[in-house]
């Protein structure tokens, strides 16, 4: 009896033990779990680091849409959307009323805006001991990183995803 093909063990070798993405990824994690330790050492609990710049940028500016904030930040509205969520769970930010009944703003809570200074305070620090970081490695990070987005400006990185899989017989 003929065993069925979608049943057989791929024989294809996984694409996946090779990623260029992973160490840097790993790097972030790291780093950003050594800067989330400095919270629990100053019982700032349930802060991520990720949250931060969004807390000192509300603290800076005082109560923004999330249209307004995400623009401020980078972001999507979809993404900073989530975000907001995930740190009004948290007991970071709240929203309230806009200017119209139309509109709400997102605001720090009480919660936060007793750590926001300890939070600008960490912020510098991290900062400056990623200058110190780039000052003893050959090829700082922040030129690599503009090093690839003036490569990305020549040429996307689509239109080369789009090329390789071009010559991929799998991609058909």
């Amino acid at each position: 009896m003929a065993q069925d093909p979608a049943l057989r063990p791929n024989t294809t070798p996984d694409p996946t033990h090779r990623s260029r993405w992973r160490p840097l990824r790993l790097l972030q994690a790291s780093m950003d779990a050594d800067i989330a330790r400095i919270y629990a050492e100053r019982q700032i609990d349930g802060l991520k680091p990720n949250y931060v710049r969004e807390l000192l940028r509300l603290h800076a500016l005082g109560p923004m849409t999330i249209t307004e904030l995400a623009e401020s930040v980078g972001y999507t509205h979809s993404a900073l959307s989530q975000k907001v969520a995930a740190m009004r769970a948290a007991g970071w930010v709240r929203t309230v009323a806009g200017e119209d009944a139309r509109t709400k703003k997102v605001a720090l809570t009480e919660r936060a805006g007793a750590v926001v200074g300890r939070l600008a305070a960490e912020w510098r620090a991290t900062e400056a001991a990623l200058a110190e970081l780039e000052a003893e490695i050959p090829y700082p990070l922040t030129q690599v990183v503009t090093d690839i987005e003036r490569a990305l400006e020549r040429r996307s990185f689509h239109d080369r995803i789009a090329e390789k899989l071009a010559a991929d017989p799998a991609w058909d």
